[in-house]
Protein backbone atom coordinates (compact mmCIF):
# COMPACT_ATOMS: atom_id res chain seq x y z
CA UNK A 1 0.00 0.00 0.00
CA UNK A 2 2.79 2.41 0.92
CA UNK A 3 4.53 1.61 -2.36
CA UNK A 4 1.43 2.74 -4.33
CA UNK A 5 1.34 6.07 -2.48
CA UNK A 6 5.04 6.59 -3.13
CA UNK A 7 4.60 5.88 -6.86
CA UNK A 8 1.56 8.18 -7.05
CA UNK A 9 3.46 10.95 -5.25
CA UNK A 10 6.42 10.56 -7.60
CA UNK A 11 4.09 10.65 -10.64
CA UNK A 12 2.47 13.88 -9.40
CA UNK A 13 5.86 15.44 -8.72
CA UNK A 14 6.98 14.32 -12.19
CA UNK A 15 3.97 16.00 -13.84
CA UNK A 16 4.57 19.16 -11.83
CA UNK A 17 8.24 19.05 -12.76
CA UNK A 18 7.45 18.57 -16.45
CA UNK A 19 5.02 21.49 -16.38
CA UNK A 20 7.48 23.75 -14.54
CA UNK A 21 10.29 22.83 -16.94
CA UNK A 22 8.31 23.30 -20.11
CA UNK A 23 5.74 26.01 -19.25
CA UNK A 24 4.21 25.82 -22.71
CA UNK A 25 1.68 28.65 -22.24
CA UNK A 26 2.14 32.17 -20.91
CA UNK A 27 -1.13 33.99 -20.23
CA UNK A 28 -1.75 37.74 -20.29
CA UNK A 29 -4.92 39.54 -19.24
CA UNK A 30 -6.16 43.01 -20.19
CA UNK A 31 -9.32 45.07 -20.74
CA UNK A 32 -10.26 47.66 -23.34
CA UNK A 33 -13.22 50.05 -23.21
CA UNK A 34 -15.25 49.72 -26.43
CA UNK A 35 -18.34 51.77 -25.51
CA UNK A 36 -19.95 53.47 -22.53
CA UNK A 37 -19.83 50.90 -19.68
CA UNK A 38 -18.83 48.14 -22.13
CA UNK A 39 -15.42 46.46 -22.15
CA UNK A 40 -13.62 43.68 -23.94
CA UNK A 41 -11.54 41.50 -21.65
CA UNK A 42 -8.64 39.79 -23.43
CA UNK A 43 -7.31 36.50 -22.09
CA UNK A 44 -4.35 35.79 -24.37
CA UNK A 45 -2.36 32.57 -24.59
CA UNK A 46 1.18 32.78 -25.93
CA UNK A 47 2.07 29.20 -26.79
CA UNK A 48 5.75 28.24 -26.88
CA UNK A 49 7.60 25.70 -28.98
CA UNK A 50 5.65 23.02 -30.81
CA UNK A 51 2.79 22.89 -28.30
CA UNK A 52 -0.83 23.51 -29.21
CA UNK A 53 -3.78 24.60 -27.07
CA UNK A 54 -7.27 23.27 -27.70
CA UNK A 55 -10.23 25.43 -28.68
CA UNK A 56 -13.30 25.87 -26.48
CA UNK A 57 -14.96 23.64 -29.08
CA UNK A 58 -12.43 20.83 -29.52
CA UNK A 59 -14.59 18.90 -32.00
CA UNK A 60 -14.10 15.41 -30.49
CA UNK A 61 -14.20 13.67 -27.12
CA UNK A 62 -10.79 13.30 -25.55
CA UNK A 63 -8.72 16.45 -25.30
CA UNK A 64 -9.76 18.92 -22.60
CA UNK A 65 -11.26 22.04 -24.20
CA UNK A 66 -10.22 25.49 -23.00
CA UNK A 67 -12.93 26.54 -20.55
CA UNK A 68 -13.63 29.67 -18.54
CA UNK A 69 -15.27 29.96 -15.15
CA UNK A 70 -16.06 33.54 -14.18
CA UNK A 71 -16.54 34.61 -10.56
CA UNK A 72 -19.99 36.13 -10.02
CA UNK A 73 -19.84 39.90 -9.71
CA UNK A 74 -23.05 41.94 -9.20
CA UNK A 75 -21.41 44.96 -10.91
CA UNK A 76 -20.79 43.07 -14.18
CA UNK A 77 -22.88 41.35 -16.83
CA UNK A 78 -21.25 38.96 -19.28
CA UNK A 79 -22.33 39.48 -22.88
CA UNK A 80 -22.24 36.00 -24.43
CA UNK A 81 -19.32 33.61 -24.27
CA UNK A 82 -15.65 34.35 -24.99
CA UNK A 83 -14.87 34.69 -28.71
CA UNK A 84 -11.69 33.10 -30.04
CA UNK A 85 -9.44 35.42 -32.03
CA UNK A 86 -6.62 33.59 -33.75
CA UNK A 87 -5.83 31.13 -36.51
CA UNK A 88 -7.71 27.95 -35.66
CA UNK A 89 -6.18 24.75 -36.99
CA UNK A 90 -8.58 21.92 -37.85
CA UNK A 91 -6.67 18.68 -38.13
CA UNK A 92 -7.60 15.00 -38.21
CA UNK A 93 -5.74 13.28 -35.41
CA UNK A 94 -5.83 9.50 -35.22
CA UNK A 95 -5.17 9.50 -31.47
CA UNK A 96 -8.46 11.38 -30.89
CA UNK A 97 -10.27 9.59 -33.74
CA UNK A 98 -11.47 12.74 -35.46
CA UNK A 99 -10.87 16.36 -36.45
CA UNK A 100 -9.68 18.56 -33.57
CA UNK A 101 -9.62 22.36 -33.30
CA UNK A 102 -6.56 23.96 -31.75
CA UNK A 103 -4.21 26.94 -31.80
CA UNK A 104 -0.45 27.28 -32.15
CA UNK A 105 1.69 30.31 -31.20
CA UNK A 106 -1.16 32.50 -29.82
CA UNK A 107 -4.88 32.99 -29.40
CA UNK A 108 -6.98 35.57 -27.58
CA UNK A 109 -10.24 34.75 -25.87
CA UNK A 110 -12.33 37.94 -25.80
CA UNK A 111 -15.18 38.32 -23.31
CA UNK A 112 -17.48 41.34 -23.62
CA UNK A 113 -18.68 42.68 -20.24
CA UNK A 114 -21.04 45.46 -19.27
CA UNK A 115 -20.52 47.43 -16.07
CA UNK A 116 -23.42 48.47 -13.87
CA UNK A 117 -22.85 51.86 -12.28
CA UNK A 118 -19.59 53.76 -12.20
CA UNK A 119 -17.59 51.79 -9.62
CA UNK A 120 -14.20 50.33 -10.42
CA UNK A 121 -14.41 46.54 -10.29
CA UNK A 122 -12.81 43.46 -11.80
CA UNK A 123 -13.61 40.39 -13.83
CA UNK A 124 -12.12 37.41 -12.05
CA UNK A 125 -12.15 33.74 -12.82
CA UNK A 126 -10.07 30.88 -14.05
CA UNK A 127 -9.16 29.33 -17.37
CA UNK A 128 -8.65 25.57 -17.63
CA UNK A 129 -6.69 24.26 -20.59
CA UNK A 130 -4.65 21.38 -21.94
CA UNK A 131 -1.69 21.41 -24.32
CA UNK A 132 -0.21 18.71 -26.51
CA UNK A 133 2.57 18.35 -29.02
CA UNK A 134 3.31 15.53 -31.47
CA UNK A 135 4.72 13.36 -28.70
CA UNK A 136 2.65 13.95 -25.56
CA UNK A 137 -0.03 15.87 -23.73
CA UNK A 138 0.40 17.56 -20.38
CA UNK A 139 -2.31 17.26 -17.73
CA UNK A 140 -4.95 20.02 -17.71
CA UNK A 141 -4.01 23.15 -15.75
CA UNK A 142 -6.10 25.95 -14.21
CA UNK A 143 -4.88 29.55 -14.12
CA UNK A 144 -6.63 32.18 -11.97
CA UNK A 145 -6.98 35.72 -13.26
CA UNK A 146 -8.41 39.10 -12.34
CA UNK A 147 -8.73 42.08 -14.70
CA UNK A 148 -9.55 45.64 -13.56
CA UNK A 149 -12.59 47.18 -15.27
CA UNK A 150 -14.47 50.46 -15.05
CA UNK A 151 -13.99 53.40 -12.77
Amino acid sequence: MMKKYLLLTLAVIGFAGAWAQEKPVNWTFSAKKIADKTYEVYVTANITGDWHLYSQNVGVDGPVPTTFTFTKNPLLTLDGKPKEVGKVIKKKEEVWDGVVNYYEKNVSFVQVVKVRGTAKTNLAGKVEFMVCNDEKCLPPVEVDFSVNIGG
